[in-house]
């Protein structure tokens, strides 16, 4: 019995070494590239290549350890890789994360801001002396969220405590000298003037624009696919892309480690108290890494980075604001300040406070990822809100829907979090679960309603 698993091993693993050369071979000689490799039920090796030919390569091995057809799932009885369907997945990791690598490059942007500063020279005491003037700048990191290449515009996401600093001079405390370079072109010379449009302490989220930039035009650069965040789970791939160090753009890889939590911390003024929805990754992420994205494996943005624990009894945690709420916020931001006066998000507020109920984790057995649910209702309403009188304590939230897109509300954040895309004229209808009940509510949502952040 031993013996023919160990022969159903060493096959699989020749298989493997084989298919790895023969996947070199067809690349060196013009031919497609091998996607994956399966055993099928009469027990013949298939290749699968991208372009989408299959090849058989023969009868290898049974699942049950013998030549030719299992029975039933491989639950025969007999020896071998039972519930294991014959599939092979042949993969290499790291050309995946250097493809997943190079498009996440395309997005990503350092960042310089210049600050300037007065401060007092000469005399012991305030009103003896003089003052100067001091020139500073920080670094950063940055995320192209949209482009127009023919126009050589683009909008920019970063962190808001890039782009501000407390102690300068201007009005805002926002750089009035902000200069972006895109990857590859990291010159003195080739910096791209930039403009902030807005941003909130709140979020750590700021968008800056870039007009008119030949730079753009003739760049291989491109706006950043947006991955869904929500569909994250513990384990999945985090590849940082930024300006660490302020050395020049560079990569590095890691886990998410937690899918949400919240980080409490004091804000970029040095004064407020904040509290961060982000995920946490095992990634290495440094000072200059602020603002940059964090990419899936597919090389797509699922996080911001903004934050990470420093102190000698901690190693490798970092934070990324997860790419949902990043998004809503640089959207809001762009709708509210662009081209305006205002400055901050504009988030719309239902006047409630809400509780999770319950909380488990569920395995979805079609993805092979486990996540979080949680039961969410509502905790109370504020008198003279949106909500009052419409909601109740003790509804249990079912999903939230505005316009054609509809939310279902299993983590307490997805109803907070979706405030963010609600603007001013529009109605929010949420579908609760009242004494047994199912039932949908509606909140009209106007100017009065918003509140910025």
């Amino acid at each position: 019995m031993k013996r023919k698993l160990f022969l159903v091993f060493c096959v699989v693993f020749l298989l493997i070494g084989a298919i790895s050369v023969l996947s070199a071979c067809s690349t060196e000689e013009g031919g497609s590239a091998i996607s994956s490799v399966s055993v099928n039920e009469a027990g013949e090796l298939i290749v699968t290549y991208k372009n989408g030919e299959t090849e058989s390569l023969g009868v290898v091995v049974g699942r049950d350890g013998e030549d030719g057809r299992d029975g039933e799932d491989g639950k025969d009885g007999k020896d071998g890789a039972d519930g294991m369907n014959g599939s092979i997945l042949i993969t290499n990791e790291k050309t995946d994360i250097s493809y997943a690598a190079s498009k996440g490059l395309r997005s990503a942007v350092s960042i310089v801001c210049g600050f300037e500063t007065t401060v007092q020279v000469g005399g012991w005491f305030p009103g003896y002396g003089g003052t100067t003037t001091k020139e500073y700048s920080s670094l950063g990191s940055g995320v192209i969220y949209s482009m127009t290449r023919s126009e050589g515009d683009a909008f920019i996401i970063t962190n808001y405590h890039v782009v501000y600093d407390a102690a300068s001079n201007s009005e805002n405390g926002i750089s009035e000298d902000i200069s972006v370079y895109l990857y590859g072109s990291e010159l003195e010379e080739m910096a791209i003037p930039a403009e902030y449009v807005g941003g909130s302490l709140f979020y750590d989220i700021a968008v800056l624009h870039i007009d008119n930039s030949d730079l753009i035009r003739t760049s291989d650069a491109c706006e950043a696919d947006i991955a869904d965040s929500d569909l994250l789970s513990v384990g999945d791939q985090a590849i940082a892309i930024g300006n660490a160090k302020g050395y020049g753009i560079s990569t590095s890889s890691g886990i998410i480690s937690v899918d949400s939590e919240y980080l409490d911390m004091v804000a970029a003024d040095g004064k407020t108290a904040v509290s961060y929805r982000v995920m946490r990754v095992d990634t290495a992420v440094n000072s200059g890494n602020s603002g940059g994205g964090l990419f899936d494996n597919e090389g797509n943005l699922i996080g911001i980075v903004n934050a990470k624990i420093i102190d000698e009894g901690v190693e490798n945690i970092g934070y990324a604001i997860p790419s949902n709420v990043a998004v809503s916020v640089a959207d809001n931001i762009i709708h509210y300040c662009y081209e305006t006066e205002v400055e901050r998000v504009q988030r719309a507020m239902l006047g409630i406070t809400v509780a999770t109920s319950d909380s488990r984790a569920v395995f979805d057995s079609e993805t092979g990822k486990i996540y979080i649910k949680e039961s969410v209702s509502i905790h109370e309403t504020a008198e003279g809100s949106p909500a009052d009188g419409i909601l109740m304590a003790g509804d249990i939230l079912i999903s939230a829907s505005v316009g054609d897109r509809c939310t279902e509300i299993n983590r307490r954040y997805h109803i907070i979090d979706m405030m963010l895309d609600v603007r001013a004229g529009d109605t929010v209808s949420l579908t609760v679960i009242r004494d047994g009940a199912e039932m949908t509510l509606e909140i009209p949502i106007t100017s009065d309603c918003l509140a910025a952040y």
